[in-house]
């Protein structure tokens, strides 16, 4: 049950904020135009998120999908720590554990996954 509601709170997390980003919502182009980060970097990191959360709901690729987007996440907490913003630094950071947790949670599900391939 815990992974069903954090799997479900990931996905709505990554939908929205990927959402703001293809949306291109105001906050989200001041804060990637702040950082000098582009346009086109913006909607990318959307578009990946979306996806994220897509991945997030299937179950055969939840697991990769989330530890997927924890390591997508390693880059926003580099650009908070860059920048000293410290609240939203923390809220990656959780973020970033959630899905990792997850990831790591899963590990046997993308190990059977990845086994499927040839080497």
């Amino acid at each position: 049950m815990l992974i069903r509601i954090t799997i479900y709170s990931l996905a709505l997390i990554f939908t929205l904020s990927g959402g703001a980003k293809l949306l291109s919502l105001p906050f989200e182009v001041e804060a990637f135009e702040r950082w000098g980060y582009s346009l086109p970097f913006m909607y990318t990191i959307g578009l990946l998120e979306v996806a994220g959360a897509v991945g997030l709901l299937a179950p055969r690729v939840s697991a990769l999908a989330s530890l997927c987007l924890a390591v997508l996440m390693l880059g926003a907490i580099a650009t908070h720590l860059i920048y000293g913003e410290w609240p939203m630094l923390v809220v990656a950071s959780v973020i970033a554990f959630t899905s990792g947790w997850r990831g790591w949670s899963g590990r046997a599900d993308i190990k059977k996954l990845i086994a499927r391939f040839p080497s």
